[in-house]
């Protein structure tokens, strides 16, 4: 039997991490969520990985004369034997940690401390009863590599796209159909209640408050048996450790095992985000769609960098911009919304205002909440948490109260508020005798009216003829009231009706 294992960091201590019901070495770090996971353990440890026996890189097990826990659990050893590891801490996650609360039962003396995240002493009793184990297996023996399973780890991740398809991969590539069924039916045996009044090393327990997967219960009832262990319960119901708030957990574990408080991280910094939802697929059909989100995306590229902003990427639909302050995120957000109505898609924003990290595409809890505010949002809304308005005060920006939402990382319902729509700017001169001649018009205004009448929005006009925003929006207003018409598409087929040599 060859078990797969991996050693990274430089730690001054051993950490060895029991995954749950399974893994894969390789795909782990292309996972944003995992590899952050990863990293913040192996910061401040020497962090030994593995994959248990039936999954990832390691050898499958004989479905027909499946290992017992024990034999599972003598795995943990060899692996720390092969690392030169002669005692460690011990991590061990959902499924991981019946095996690891089993080893420190039986090698105290190679058990530096135990960590248990989301684990459970009986498997039927905490994590599913056998009517429902049967509906599992045979949800993974039909349908395994599909990513049909996940709504039974993260349910607050189905409607991702991308991790849905990180997922599906992960399935394929850390076991088979059968081996997935195999394993099943391995942990459904797993009972360890009878030992846990024998550990007695220092024993810390995480356990999310609304965990999807295994019962609060579980980390309770293992709080009460085993001697002097602590449990410390967390927000959250997606089960995976390295989803939701991954910096939490890392943080606790951090300063359990080194008794002191984890750095800060001075590579993030405070930011504002605004995820910019476009939408109307089904109405328009693929190709006209296409086309326009193209044209609005470009539109969103340069209107994000004109107030001073970085596009930081794409999620599907979503568009997801970073901007120093919350002012200019909001005004970027109103001329956003300007556009796609021009264009003719319909869009939905949100912003919020948290700590990412400087490098790389935003994650953790800000972006989440971000992009979960954009899809709460409806057909032309923006919609921010109050601390938006918070921090905009004083910028001439109006906000109305939203309620509140609750929100499956978050504690406590988050505030919020939505952006009011801009008010018309009123023209510059005194209303004159309706004139009913194009020639009415100036240069420029036949100019803006011009390229209004090619479909562009008042941030594009300006860029082209180098003004102000706010003088083109108080030329459109002029044009408006000159030619009395009640709108920019009226203003539209005006130009078309008078379009010549000289223009209208």
């Amino acid at each position: 039997m060859r078990i797969a294992y991996q050693v990274v960091g430089q730690g001054s201590f051993d950490l060895v991490f029991v995954p749950g019901f399974i893994s894969n070495l390789d795909l782990h770090w292309e996972d944003e969520g995992y590899s952050r996971l990863l990293k913040r353990l192996s910061a401040f440890s020497r962090l030994i990985l593995f994959d248990k026996r039936g999954t990832g890189l390691s050898d499958r097990v004989d479905s027909q004369h499946l290992p017992s826990l024990e034999t599972r659990m003598d795995d943990v050893r060899a692996v720390m034997d092969a690392a030169g590891s002669g005692r460690a801490a011990i991590l061990g996650a959902s499924e991981g940690a019946p095996m690891a609360m089993l080893f420190a039962a039986t090698y105290p003396q190679r058990t530096r401390a135990l960590v248990l995240y989301g684990g459970y002493a009986h498997f039927h009793r905490w994590v599913m009863p056998p009517e429902r184990l049967e509906a599992f297996i045979e949800t993974a023996e039909t349908s395994w590599g599909t990513g049909a399973t996940l709504p039974n780890f993260a349910p607050g991740r189905v409607d991702d796209s991308h991790f849905t398809q990180w997922w599906a991969r992960f399935e394929r590539l850390s076991a088979s159909p059968t081996a997935a069924a195999a394993l099943a039916r391995m942990n459904a045996g797993i009972d360890v209640r009878d030992m846990l009044g024998t550990i007695s090393v220092p024993t810390y327990l995480i356990h999310r408050r609304n965990d999807a997967r295994v019962d609060p219960d579980a980390s309770r009832f293992l709080a009460r048996k085993i001697p002097g262990a602590r449990l410390v319960e967390i927000s959250g119901r997606d089960h995976p450790i390295w989803t939701g708030d991954v910096d939490r957990v890392a943080d606790l574990i951090e300063e359990f095992l080194t008794g002191e408080p984890a750095v800060a991280d001075v590579e993030r910094v405070l930011a504002a985000l605004l995820v910019t939802r476009i939408y109307d697929t089904a109405r328009l059909g693929d190709r006209l769609w296409s086309e326009r989100s193209l044209r609005f995306q470009e539109n969103w590229r340069m209107l994000v960098g004109r107030h001073g902003g970085r596009v930081a990427g794409t999620h599907g639909e979503l568009m997801i911009a970073r901007f120093d302050g919350p002012a200019r995120a909001v005004r970027c957000a109103a001329l956003l919304r300007e556009a796609a109505q021009e264009i003719g898609v319909a869009s939905a924003q949100g912003a919020h205002v948290g700590e990412i990290e400087v490098r790389g595409p935003p994650t953790g809890l800000t972006a989440r909440v971000a992009m979960q505010l954009a899809a709460h949002a409806e057909r032309g809304h923006i919609l921010c948490s109050r601390l938006v308005a918070d921090l905009a005060a004083g910028s001439g920006l109006h906000f109305t109260d939203a309620g509140r939402i609750s929100l499956d990382e978050l504690d406590e319902p988050l505030a919020l508020v939505q952006v009011t729509a801009e008010q018309h700017l009123e023209p510059a001169c005194r209303p004159k005798p309706k004139p009913t001649e194009p020639t009415t018009l100036t240069a420029r205004e036949s100019e803006v009216v011009s390229l209004i009448a090619d479909g562009k929005s008042n941030a594009a006009i300006a860029a082209e003829l180098e003004l102000s925003e706010h003088t083109v929006k108080r030329h459109v207003a002029n044009i408006l009231l000159k030619l009395d018409l009640p709108s920019r598409a009226a203003a539209a087929a005006f130009s078309a009706r008078h379009a010549g040599p000289d223009g209208p």
